[in-house]
């Protein structure tokens, strides 16, 4: 299991900036750990926060910080958000629905859905692309993600899906499929031409028809290439360094499409906590493929298929995943039960690009855990 950060508890300063809205019975009192935990994010330098959380005391929705740096709007506490990699668990819904209609198995090798797409796609099977054990090199580490300058020079480029695997193809395999685990954003690349060859639809046709619509997640879209984000939402951010000083600048509006079906989602706290709220509760796969989504085969050990494992440090071990895109950070978990949900998201400013983490962490933990009777 992906171990915890055992990181004590920052407290929250006055800084932070948050509106909560919480169900009749879940007051503001009951929810003092979360306030504080949610707040402790601003306070270590994101410029805003929101989260929902869903137990037994009903839905606790909140917000802290700021939309946009150097105005004092507060994020809705609906706001939409680049979700990341939280898309690969739509992507391996789809493909777990496809393979409980036997149209595709998860011993299907690439090359039988795509020939010649990838190296040794004779020997790469959909369950090691949905589990992160193909040996496929990581096409985003060709991507200026990191250079903040060099990204603002493609920000608004348009990439198709076998551009994006070309990057990763013109590397060699990063080992024998299955003989290790490395997360790889090109898996889920393949994954989305598979659908396309298996259904022929694109893959975000299947989320929205599959999973979107049925379940009405009406916040929660597939944007291919348009550069927005549509309704209420925070101002995301990247440090940009000129003439040795840093400051942040807005990239919360870029094409999406270098991203496609590893990351490209956006979506809202609520309509993520549905979504998997209804994956583990068992409505949107088989029970079948549900558990080999929740049951990480080795060398993988904290990821199943599309799902992390995360253990906490109550001894819990949580589903759900986390995903980063220009700007946003999001993490959605919840517990086998479905009895304790949290979805979490972020801005980032100037400071560390993947957030920071032991503050969300704590987050999740306040969330998740059982609360000790007092």
């Amino acid at each position: 299991m992906m171990k915890w950060w055992r990181i004590g508890l920052v407290a929250a300063t006055a800084v932070a900036m948050g509106i909560p809205v919480a169900a009749a019975d879940a007051t503001e009192v009951d929810r003092t750990e979360l306030r504080h935990t949610l707040d402790s994010i601003v306070a270590a330098g994101a410029p805003g926060a929101l989260v929902e959380v869903r137990d037994e005391r009903g839905t606790w929705r909140a917000s802290s910080g700021v939309a946009e740096l150097g105005k004092a709007r507060p994020i809705p506490v609906g706001a939409h958000f680049r979700a990341g990699s939280v898309t690969k668990t739509f992507v391996a819904a789809v493909v777990l629905q496809l393979v409980g209609e036997g149209r595709l198995s998860l011993e299907d090798s690439v090359a039988r859905w795509l020939p010649g797409a990838v190296p040794s796609g004779d020997r790469i099977t959909v369950q090691q692309l949905l589990n992160h054990t193909s040996g496929l090199y990581n096409y985003t580490n060709e991507l200026p993600l990191h250079d903040v300058a060099a990204f603002l020079k493609i920000r608004f480029r348009t990439w198709s899906p076998q551009e994006l695997l070309r990057l990763a193809t013109s590397h060699p395999p990063l080992f024998e499929p299955g003989t290790q685990w490395r997360y790889s954003n090109t898996d889920d690349i393949v994954l989305g031409m598979i659908i396309q060859q298996a259904t022929g639809r694109p893959y975000g046709t299947e989320i929205e028809r599959r999973i979107l619509r049925p379940l009405a997640l009406h916040a929660t879209v597939v944007p291919g290439t348009f550069p927005r984000i549509n309704g209420s939402h925070a101002h995301g951010y990247e440090p940009l360094v000129t003439d040795g000083q840093v400051s942040p600048v807005d990239v919360t509006e870029f094409n999406p499409s270098a991203a496609w079906a590893a990351g490209e989602m956006i979506s809202t706290t609520a309509d993520l906590n549905r979504f998997f709220a209804a994956l583990l509760g068992g409505h949107v796969v088989n029970p079948t493929e549900l558990r080999e989504m929740t049951t990480p085969v080795p060398p993988a050990t904290d990821y199943g298929l599309g799902l992390r494992l995360l253990e906490l440090p109550c001894g819990i071990t949580a589903y759900g995943h986390d995903g980063d895109a220009p700007g946003f950070s999001t993490w959605t978990y919840l517990t086998a039960d479905t009895r304790r949900q949290v979805t979490v998201s972020m801005t980032w400013g100037v400071g560390n690009p993947h957030g920071p983490l032991p503050q969300v962490l704590n987050l999740l933990a306040a969330a998740l855990c059982p609360t000790p009777t007092r």
